[in-house]
């Protein structure tokens, strides 16, 4: 009974019900959707005006062109953004810890990740997954990217939206030990993303691209998947992804573990 209420069948069961639930309430209030949806597209839509007014005026950062730019950025978009559709309830996590609703989770005969992992769905990114597979389509077809790389490009987004996923949990998971509500640290991660990433990573020093390919692996959720699909890096490159993303997130299993365990309920 135990093994099965903690086996992967039954916690994408109860992610899967979780997930589906929040989707039924928000249908009953589809202004407040709407609304969140329209809101999310706006930073999408000043990258989108960044880019191509920059690109008016130089041809290139470092080597990349325009549209491996736009791969780029809208690889960036739709991973991040998907990561927010579908774990965004892991943002509550600190919430959660100080007000002692981390203990019903406790008592649940369910994988205490998922069900706050699956609290509810980051709707509002809706708008800015959309925009980031219109610069993804965009780019890719200007970078003469074709059919037959819409695998990889798939694999890889799966395995960026895995990493990505991972790296909020083992962030938001410090507010175990921290004992705050806001999570500073997975505040910090999302800017160092939204600020570097969007940029190849070799405008960067040596140390700086060190750590956000092997300290935080948020190379391995952008940068490295845009140099796979254009061409830049050799095909044997495919392998990192997914170490990476199996890494992130054992990392991240395990992060949390550890602070349920030091967790001693509100109050204390």
């Amino acid at each position: 009974m135990a093994a099965d209420a903690f086996g992967p069948r039954h916690a994408f069961g109860v992610y899967r019900r979780s997930i589906g639930a929040y989707l039924r309430s928000v249908t009953e209030y589809p202004a407040d959707f709407w609304v969140m949806a329209v809101s999310g597209t706006f930073w999408q839509i000043m990258l989108f005006a960044f880019l191509a007014i920059l690109f008016g005026n130089v041809s290139s950062i470092d080597g990349w062109g325009y549209h491996e730019m736009l791969v780029l950025a809208g690889f960036l978009a739709t991973s991040w953004s998907s990561t927010a559709l579908f774990w965004d309830g892991i943002w509550d996590t600190g919430k959660m810890i100080v007000e002692g609703d981390m203990d019903y989770r406790i008592t649940r005969p369910a994988p205490v990740l998922v069900q706050v992992g699956s609290k509810h769905v980051g709707m509002q990114v809706f708008g800015e997954a959309t925009l980031g597979l219109v610069m993804l389509g965009i780019g890719w077809t200007g970078a003469g990217l074709g059919l037959a790389a819409v695998p990889t490009g798939l694999f890889l987004l799966v395995c960026a939206i895995v990493i990505q996923a991972a790296l909020l949990t083992i962030a938001n998971a410090a507010n175990f030990w921290m004992q705050g509500r806001t999570p500073v640290i997975a505040f910090m991660v999302t800017e160092l993303q939204n600020e570097a990433m969007r940029f190849p990573l070799t405008i960067f020093p040596a140390a700086v691209r060190l750590v956000l390919t092997f300290g935080l692996p948020l190379a391995f959720a952008s940068f490295v998947p845009a140099q796979i699909l254009t061409g830049r890096l050799d095909p044997w490159w495919l392998v990192a992804p997914p170490i990476a993303a199996a890494v992130s997130a054992a990392v991240a299993v395990w992060t949390f573990r550890m602070g349920l365990r030091a967790y001693d309920s509100a109050g204390h």
